[in-house]
């Protein structure tokens, strides 16, 4: 069986106070997007095998593998074959890995007939990383929490999306670590959800504080969003805690045009959001 596992954006992304878990509280707008990786998976009698077409991804830590030991575990489950091609960049900010995570959970769940409900499957998903409970549903929601409570919210975001991947791979837990002090309270408690449903966006509220510790690490990444708002970009942000910078524009000739503008070097696409929820 086949299954698209598709990536993300966040549209603003707000860090708030440190937790006793060292985590970060956080309050974001997760978009799904129709630009993905493919997985498939195969029951087997003998034993399980995992392979990747990027090498470095093809190793037991791959969070495929890990969704599946946690499946396995729980129900005792057979063997499984899972082939995973790649699209979307590693240390992207595009949430890749946590998505195959949970369509691998969703896969396991067809495919050995588990007719497990979606909340139990969130249960499953917080367990390998905060990311991945979004992907169980996708679509546009809410995160708050470490990025698990979610609130599922009606599709806001028309038109085409470029983004721009630069070869810089940043370790989320890294950027949370230049962090050093409590961001401003305040902004946490932004209500994403007012905003998105009036009538004309106010985007110009919703901010990545990651940016303010990415882009004078990465002054290249920076340029790569001045870049799209110069070409028409109506909004552009970083996705996550990047690298991936992303340019929301009207249709697909602004989108493609502003394409153009950017050097070979770097890895672009123009998708769409994906509405709607996973059934």
């Amino acid at each position: 069986m086949n299954f698209l596992s598709y990536s993300k954006i966040n549209i603003g992304l707000i860090i708030g106070e440190k937790r006793p878990d060292n985590y970060h509280n956080i309050n974001t707008v997760y978009q799904e997007l129709l630009f993905h990786d493919i997985i498939t998976l195969k029951r087997t009698k003998a034993k399980n095998s995992f392979t990747c077409d990027i090498k470095d991804l093809d190793n037991r830590d791959n969070l495929c593998v890990k969704a599946w030991a946690i499946m396995k575990d729980k129900f005792g489950l057979d063997g499984i074959s899972i082939s995973l091609k790649k699209n979307i960049p590693v240390g992207a900010g595009l949430g890749g890995g946590s998505s195959n995570a949970a369509v691998t959970l969703k896969g396991v769940n067809e495919l050995f007939n588990l007719e497990l409900s979606s909340p139990e499957l969130r249960d499953v998903a917080i367990k390998i990383g905060a990311d991945v409970p979004f992907f169980i549903d996708g679509g546009t929601q809410i995160g708050k929490g470490v990025g698990d409570i979610l609130s599922k919210v009606g599709p806001f975001l028309d038109g085409f999306i470029l983004l721009i991947m630069p070869k810089i791979q940043i370790k989320t837990s890294w950027a949370y670590g230049q962090f050093k002090n409590v961001l401003d309270g305040k902004s946490s408690n932004i209500n994403f959800g007012s905003l998105i449903n009036k009538k004309n966006t106010p985007f110009e509220m919703f901010k990545n504080d990651f940016e303010l510790v990415i882009f004078p690490a990465y002054p290249e990444i920076r340029r790569i969003k001045n870049l799209l708002l110069e070409s028409g970009a109506r909004y552009a942000s970083l996705s996550g805690s990047g690298s991936t910078v992303f340019g929301l524009f009207y249709d697909e000739a602004e989108a493609i045009l502003a394409k153009s503008e950017f050097s070979s070097e770097y890895h672009s696409v123009i998708t769409r959001p994906k509405t709607g929820f996973a059934t």
